[in-house]
């Protein structure tokens, strides 16, 4: 079982903390195998909303191993600048003791200070919030910060910008441990239906054409999903939602861009392409489970 530990800092930032916490704990609901836990290195730490935490364990009581993950969230820039931060030796020390043993060191916000405290952005491309990426450069001059980019994964360290990004990072934390489906059934119960990847530039068909709240096409995008071997004509998936065929392919074209059938055999060509990298499989039984007439038709899609 994979840990995930958060640490928390004085002066945290929520968001930076619940986003990719609350991820991993969706990631649960859904039958994920793994343990989150929260650790601090001071006491009684208070975000910069004045929410306090009580007693949190200290860092050095945390068992973690090789394929681990820590996040260290955004904390107020005053104390980030401050020589208490800085005089933080212990903990910085074993942030590199625990990247040099196998286990990811994850940053949102301005948590990337302390990652470069700990001698992790050395020849590193890495990022955080855009107030503050100048700053991050000229403290830590051998780090390669780029601007501009919601999060960067070079080795075994990852950063994110600001705020929402590290639910973004931790959504593609998950889409590596658990592929792209699984994700996109967490980001559903999140209702976030857009993730964006950290140049904003890769695709998942199971998370893009989402971006939108309307219950009935999510719901008819979700059965689709679920159901690739079945007709899915307009008209079953119209008086399934309650609403007339013409109806809804208007409010699906207007909603994700893209026609019923166009979704539909995006998906069903993505799903073939996953089960044919099982050579266990052939052609015709990968055409029949996503809903190709032939093994003919699915080779044709795939070649366009």
């Amino acid at each position: 079982m994979k840990t995930v530990a958060f640490i928390i800092p004085p002066t945290v930032e929520l968001l930076d903390l619940a986003g990719p916490a609350q991820v991993f704990t969706e990631a649960k609901v859904h039958g994920m195998d793994i343990n989150i836990q929260f650790f601090s290195y001071s006491d009684d730490p208070v975000s910069t909303a004045g929410i306090g935490f009580g007693q949190i364990a200290n860092f050095k009581t945390a068992i973690l191993k090789e394929g681990d993950f820590i996040f260290v969230p955004g904390m107020d820039n005053e104390y980030v600048n401050s020589i208490a931060f800085k005089a933080e030796r212990s903990f910085f020390n074993w942030l590199k003791e625990c990247s040099d043993r196998g286990i990811t060191v994850c940053s949102i916000c301005t948590g990337a200070f302390a990652l470069g405290h700990a001698g992790l952005l050395k020849d590193t491309e890495c990022t955080t919030h855009w107030r503050r990426v100048e700053a991050l450069q000229k403290q830590f001059p051998q780090a390669r910060v780029k601007a501009d980019i919601l999060y960067v994964k070079s080795n075994n360290v990852y950063t994110s910008a600001g705020i929402s990004a590290g639910i973004d990072l931790a959504l593609a934390i998950l889409e590596e441990l658990k592929g792209a489906l699984f994700t996109h059934k967490v980001a559903r119960g999140l209702v976030v239906y857009h993730r964006r990847s950290g140049t904003h530039n890769q695709q998942s068909v199971y998370l893009d054409y989402r971006n939108h709240i309307h219950p009935q096409i999510h719901e008819v995008q979700d059965y689709m999903i679920e159901n690739l071997s079945k007709e899915n004509d307009i008209e079953s998936l119209a008086e399934m939602v309650g609403m007339s065929p013409r109806n809804l392919s208007r409010v699906f074209k207007e909603k994700t861009g893209s026609t019923v059938l166009e979704y539909l055999t995006l998906l069903r060509k993505e799903f073939a392409s996953t089960m044919l990298n099982n050579p266990e499989y052939t052609i015709e039984y990968v055409a029949s489970r996503c809903g190709f007439k032939s093994s003919r038709q699915l080779k044709r899609i795939l070649k366009n």
